[in-house]
């Protein structure tokens, strides 16, 4: 198996994907036209890359099988070009969660402290400490978190660390999943704006997504909210954020923004360039050596397990969820057994799951399934899951379409 890496790789990815007896090429360089090039060249099997664009021009003219997206997101990558040629398209969720956890509440800090103004006025020899004392301090305060994905969920415990009130507004957040993580419910993304001193952004990009943080979500929010985006910059709506900025008294920081140069070095002269209460990163979220070590680890069994089996671990395009009707909210014990009961009342059920995620609570005793249906349970299936040693409580939900 031929893989080519077409972008910054760690070295351990790469002694990884050759433990496992591929061929592996590595231009990390290779962009546009060469990197069309050089796939139609070496007739590889499979794709790396991070944040090099993958177009439909590009994936027409491969041999590819499989494009790994070595991060969380794959909006690089034209998806629907892939799967038109039968090319699977994987990524690395979840992998990269505390690098950007990490950089969010660097920013939130950032921005209250004003640290980077600080900093410019020091570099040109002004001292200025009574107009940089001014902060309003976490203690207390109310962190907004939109999305309740893995990096959310570290964001909640940094928050809590930090004795902030954590809301949350998800559209998969039931009031008893919310007071099982000790958080707030915001009903909708103008109430969480309404309520919170700090708002993080941690959502997807999907066509639900695109553009939905707008004039209706930054109007909502008070004077002095620090607002910080380390999602995607097309969830924002970038003019709705400068007038916020200019004329609401909101303070940004951004590691994502729309018209982001691409690749390493670039120049840009963006209407965000010097605005004054907006302070930008280059999209460095997931750039440790911890999150970047991870990331390649799991590129590698990617592709070990495609090798091994045919079956592409984290797929995207294989979109199973889109037939989902039904979702069910199930409060249980963390203990071995119990989630197996529950699966075997679904195929009882003659239930499949779309989609599944368990997410474990603080202290490891209890968790909390959220499980996605392509047809609603019957009344028994629901009271038999509730009859199962150490079941707290199930709840079930139509998914609006």
């Amino acid at each position: 198996m031929k893989v080519l890496v077409a972008d910054k790789f760690e070295k351990s990815g790469i002694d990884g994907l050759k433990a496992l007896g591929c061929e592996v090429i590595s231009e990390p360089d290779l962009q546009g036209t060469a990197l069309k090039t050089r796939l139609s060249e070496t007739a590889a099997d499979v794709l790396v890359v991070r944040s090099t664009k993958i177009t439909a021009d590009i994936i027409e003219s491969s041999t590819l099988s499989l494009i790994i997206r070595a991060g969380a997101g794959f909006n690089t990558i034209d998806v629907e070009s892939a799967s038109a040629k039968g090319i699977y398209v994987s990524n690395c969720p979840g992998k990269n969660s505390r690098a950007v956890a990490e950089l969010a509440f660097g920013l939130i800090i950032a921005c209250d402290r004003h640290l980077a103004d600080n900093v410019a006025d020091i570099r040109a020899g002004k001292w200025n400490k009574q107009a940089h004392s001014k902060s309003r301090g976490l203690y207390g305060r109310t962190l907004g978190l939109i999305g309740l994905g893995q990096i959310s969920q570290e964001m909640v415990t940094r928050g809590k660390a930090f004795g902030m009130n954590i809301l949350v507004h998800s559209r998969w957040l039931t009031s008893e999943t919310a007071a099982a993580l000790g958080v707030g419910k915001a009903d909708t993304l103008e109430d969480l704006a309404s309520r919170s001193d700090f708002i993080s952004a941690h959502s997807a990009l999907t066509p639900e997504t695109r553009g939905v943080l707008d004039d209706s979500f930054f109007g909502a929010m008070r004077p002095g909210t620090v607002f910080v985006n380390t999602s995607r910059g097309e969830v924002v709506v970038e003019s709705a954020l400068i007038k916020a900025v200019t004329e609401g008294g909101i303070i940004a920081g951004l590691d994502v923004f729309e018209n982001e140069p691409a690749g390493g070095e670039g120049v840009y002269e963006g209407p965000l360039k010097g605005l004054r209460g907006v302070y930008i990163t280059h999209h460095i979220g997931a750039s440790t050596d911890q999150a970047q070590e991870a990331v390649a680890s799991e590129a590698v069994r990617i592709v070990q397990e495609f090798k091994r089996t045919g079956i592409v671990p984290n797929v995207v395009n294989v979109r199973k969820a889109e037939i989902a009707t039904h979702l069910i909210v199930v409060r249980h014990v963390d203990r071995v057994g119990v989630l197996s009961s529950v699966l075997a009342v679904l195929r009882d059920e003659g239930a499949s799951i779309q989609e599944m995620e368990n997410i474990v609570l603080s202290g490891a005793k209890a968790a909390i399934a959220q499980i996605a249906l392509d047809h609603e349970l019957s009344a028994v299936g629901l009271a038999t899951i509730r009859q199962v040693s150490g079941i707290f409580d199930i709840a079930q939900f139509p998914i609006a379409k």
